[in-house]
């Protein structure tokens, strides 16, 4: 008894490590396979939240805006 309950504990532990590092295989394989940027890029945006990224673009529009207004540039308030 003792025996096969070692077995199937060692069965488990060998399924759960080779699932783990399948699920890894595919993340890592769907982040080389993207065809619209390099792996580097892609691998640099997933570690940027994406909550950055909008804020710094709309940081840019209102500065181009105010240059073309003319008005005096001054940095965004954090609010």
């Amino acid at each position: 008894m003792e025996n096969s309950a070692a077995f199937f504990g060692a069965l488990l532990l060998i399924g759960v490590v080779l699932g783990a590092n399948a699920l890894m295989y595919g993340i890592v394989r769907g982040l080389v396979r993207s065809n619209k940027k390099s792996f580097l890029e892609t691998l640099g945006d997933s570690f940027n939240p994406p909550g950055r990224k909008r804020k710094d673009s709309m940081n840019e529009l209102r500065q181009k805006v105010a240059e073309l207004n003319g008005e005096k540039e001054d940095p965004p308030s954090q609010t």
